[in-house]
């Protein structure tokens, strides 16, 4: 019998974040189909199967989708087929299943996103790889040499 890892999710008007939660990952399996259909294998650190398919609000283009094996979580960058926001993450209209959430670190609403056009770059998830670690805290902070460098102590 296979779990269901938890899955965060955001949008931007090209693309859908798929945030992995799985530690250290082993086999790990992902594939796209051009109607909407997004598919997720791996097995966890003893060994049990984690998958799940999701049939996403629109199309998508495979061939454009990333995926990112990091020691905490997988991202999966999914490329949509037309520019433009998805009234939800999934096809059907019931209530997703309880491990697919928001992702609101990376949510941008469509007013945002012209002003956050860094953020949408295809690099804008590298610095989720290991999300959750404690140094992330400190992520942008200074540290005391660091600060001392710049008043040219």
């Amino acid at each position: 019998m296979s779990r269901h890892p938890e899955v965060l999710w955001a949008q931007r008007s090209d693309k859908v974040h798929l945030t992995i939660s799985l530690p250290d990952a082993k086999d790990i399996s992902v594939k796209c189909e051009p109607q909407g259909l997004f598919s997720f294998s791996a097995f966890g650190v003893q060994g049990e199967l984690f998958d799940f398919s999701l049939e996403l609000y629109g199309k998508i283009l495979p061939e454009k989708c990333k995926t990112k094996a990091g020691l905490r979580n997988i991202i999966c960058s999914v490329q949509k087929e037309e520019k433009g926001w998805w009234k939800r993450l999934l096809k059907s209209e019931e209530k997703p299943a309880p491990y697919i959430k928001v992702d609101w670190n990376k949510w941008c609403d469509e007013d945002d996103e012209e002003l956050n056009s860094d953020l949408a770059s295809d690099d804008d998830d590298a610095p989720y790889v290991g999300q959750g670690d404690a140094s992330s805290d400190d992520e942008g902070m200074l540290y005391l040499p660091d600060l001392e460098k710049l008043r040219g102590n």
